[in-house]
């Protein structure tokens, strides 16, 4: 079977190469569409990044003959700016990505199973679940967050088992508890698929944003911070990548399921 161009639902398992292929094909075929939405969610994330460091500046650093007791009290300011910083950037970056993420999956969602999708239908679906959207991504954090203190590799296959959240919810329509459980059946027996997508996902990601990053410092001996807004607002060029591509992944995987053959019935005694 000749997997169609974005509106054609997969009837068997993509493979990685054919996953990313669609991706590209939808997203440069509805570049506009994606990325009006994800430019606008740069432009505020960045700009609510700027107000975050402009409001809570770090701490000017002590002389090299400064005594005991203001390094001290300058470590404590600093460690302060640094938790305050990271907690406002955090929320800002949780909420802005749970809606961009469920816009994203919804519209590319609606092009793959065959209906016209639009911005705002999307946006306000988005919207809707915001609330298992959010409980869902805090948990998987948190536990992504943790099997990465517990040598790495446990955080990975935390980050891989509940890759598949945003589509249960959006797709599905599953809570937050329902999506997690069932993201992990989705990825099961394919755990080495769903890393290479998400592999290829943060390479992709992570190229642009260093680019980004490295052609926005420099502004910052014009306007200070601004090289945050500049960086959020290019990486938008890339970012719709991930949650197209995990749409289509969650579509493979769904493929797969209905392939597999129904459980044998139970013995008779």
């Amino acid at each position: 079977m000749v997997v169609g161009l974005n509106s054609e639902k997969p009837c068997r398992e993509l493979s990685v190469g054919e996953i990313f292929s669609l991706t590209l094909n939808m997203y440069l075929s509805r570049f506009w569409q994606f990325f009006c939405v994800f430019l606008v969610a740069g432009i505020v994330t960045g700009l609510l990044s700027l107000a975050v460091m402009t409001l809570f500046p770090m701490p000017a650093q002590p002389s090299s003959s400064a005594s005991f007791e203001e390094l001290t009290a300058y470590l404590f300011a600093l460690l302060y700016r640094i938790i305050i910083v990271g907690v406002l950037l955090g929320l800002v970056s949780w909420i802005v990505g749970c809606v961009t993420g469920g816009f994203a999956v919804k519209y590319a969602s609606d092009l793959i199973e065959g209906r016209s999708p639009s911005l705002s239908g999307s946006l306000n679906f988005a919207f809707l679940k915001l609330p298992s959207l959010l409980v869902a991504q805090f948990i998987a954090g948190v536990l992504f967050v943790v099997g990465l203190i517990l040598l790495i590799v446990p955080g990975i296959i935390i980050a891989i088992m509940f890759s598949l959240t945003i589509p249960a919810i959006i797709i599905e329509q599953r809570d937050a508890f329902e999506s997690l459980s069932r993201s992990r059946k989705l990825v099961s027996n394919r755990w080495l698929k769903a890393f290479a997508v998400l592999l290829l996902i943060a390479i992709i990601i992570l190229v642009v944003s260093s680019a980004a990053s490295l052609l926005a410092s420099p502004l910052n001996a014009i306007l200070p911070n601004v090289d945050q807004l500049v960086s959020n607002v290019t990486a938008a060029f890339a970012t719709p990548i991930s949650p197209i591509a995990v749409t289509y992944l969650y579509y493979a995987m769904t493929a797969k399921e209905a392939q597999q053959p129904p459980p044998p019935p139970p013995p008779n005694f």
